[in-house]
């Protein structure tokens, strides 16, 4: 028979509570290193996909906004097909605001109503195919182009030279998005395929 003191039982004891310890801080460690694993694949499937709105097809695409990027963020969007535009420009100098006409509502305004405004309404089954333009730390112009081959400019064109286009042919600009402070600061466009429209041409 095994006879233990008061004293060799605590430190048995205190032992096993040691030991308990320490396996479950490996346990915690080894689930840790489980879970940083698996996030990548938990992310992969709860991503929500891009909204589309009712009517438009799911070959979208993104080009990415260019500018500095100060300021707070804005998106012009709307369910219907874009069917004019106005540009708020400072004489000599950037645009400091942008509107866009989705069937016959003129959207929220994003940047100001400040200088000079120029203005285009688009044809019956006339879309936006390309944004191009010069940035510095304002968009400085803009220059949207339709499958029409018309045009609408504003701005200075000086600094770096950008040029957006949607992957396919078919598709057509959606909604802008950015950001602005004072002016618009940068400028990202998206792009997708109407499903009632019938394979325009682009000039890219």
């Amino acid at each position: 028979m095994k006879l233990m003191t008061v004293e060799s039982k605590q430190i048995e004891e205190t032992g096993l509570l040691k030991e308990n310890m320490h396996h479950q801080s490996g346990m915690k460690m080894l689930f840790l290193v489980f879970s940083l694993l698996l996030v990548p694949f938990a992310n992969s499937q709860t991503v929500p996909e891009l909204s589309v709105p009712v009517g438009w097809g799911k070959e979208f695409s993104f080009s990415a906004p260019v500018g500095s990027g100060s300021g707070s963020s804005f998106a012009i969007q709307g369910s219907e097909r874009i069917t004019g535009i106005r540009i708020w420009e400072n004489y000599n100098s950037y645009i400091t605001g942008i509107q866009l006409r989705y069937g016959y509502m003129w959207s929220e305004m994003a940047g100001y109503a400040r200088g000079n405004i120029q203005e285009m309404l688009l044809y019956e089954n006339e879309a936006i195919v390309q944004v191009a333009g010069k940035y510095t730390h304002y968009i400085q112009s803009l220059v949207f182009t339709t499958n029409m081959s018309r045009s609408l400019s504003a701005g200075q064109p000086s600094g770096h030279s950008f040029n957006m286009y949607p992957h396919t042919k078919k598709a057509e600009l959606r909604f802008i998005s950015g950001r602005q402070q004072y002016g618009i600061t940068s400028i990202g466009a998206h792009w997708g395929v109407l499903a009632d429209r019938k394979n325009p041409e682009s000039p890219h």
